[in-house]
């Protein structure tokens, strides 16, 4: 008997952070969705992906439609799971690699290609209606998000490359979805050692200006070596 073939898709969940430097605006996560410009689900919203290309390994495909469909291009990027449920796709069986990515959406103006007719970045609190499965992949993604920055500095991709220690615990906060203690929080990243002062001040601010810090990526490569856990 001959085994099927299914066609492979991939699709990405791609987080920005809004908010967490710029006073008086609600910090929060944010997402990048496209507007489908074909069936099925034309006009609705929809995460950034597509089938893969005979030639195409499954990287090359995600980082090609997310150009295409987004023009983003995450310098951070890791598979979710992978989706395969019979009826996710009305015009067949499709199995979609799922991928998590994160990005600083000020890097990016959105422009849609091929057959998105838009693309922008969608606060997780107020979301469309996605289409096929993209919600449940989308809570996939935000659930691995939560346990991953706690344990591997990922949030720092979300940050511009200084930033304040308010600014880090704030994005942290909206990660986690709740509170953290401000004196523990502060110990516990101090004490990680992955934390270069730069000297400067961060301005426009209007109370006392608040020191500016950069996180040491050489440094943690090293102590990854030598078996280094981060842990917040």
């Amino acid at each position: 008997m001959t085994p099927p073939r299914y066609p492979v898709a991939v699709d990405a969940v791609v987080f920005g952070a809004s908010g967490v430097s710029v006073e008086g605006r609600p910090p929060g996560l944010e997402v990048m969705l496209i507007q489908r410009g074909i069936e099925p689900f034309k006009g609705q919203w929809a995460l950034p992906g597509g089938l893969v290309l005979p030639n195409e390994d499954i990287e090359t495909a995600l980082r090609r439609e997310l150009l295409e469909e987004a023009g983003i291009a995450p310098a951070w990027l890791e598979q979710l799971y992978t989706f395969g449920a019979p009826e996710r796709d009305p015009r067949g069986r499709t199995i979609t690699v799922a991928w998590i990515g994160l990005v600083q959406p000020a890097q990016y103006l959105p422009h849609p290609a091929t057959d998105a007719d838009d693309a922008r970045w969608w606060p997780l609190k107020d979301l469309p209606e996605l289409a096929f499965d993209h919600a449940k992949i989308l809570e996939v993604a935000r659930t691995r998000l939560r346990g991953k920055v706690r344990y591997q500095p990922i949030g720092f991709d979300l940050l511009p490359e200084s930033f304040t220690l308010t600014e880090l615990q704030t994005l942290y906060e909206v990660i986690l979805e709740r509170p953290l203690d401000k004196r523990n929080f502060r110990r516990k990243i101090g004490s990680t050692g992955l934390l270069l002062d730069t000297g400067d001040l961060r301005t426009g601010v209007a109370h006392r200006a608040p020191r500016l810090y950069r996180f040491d990526r050489a440094r943690y490569e090293q102590l990854q070596t030598e078996g280094y856990l981060f842990e917040i």
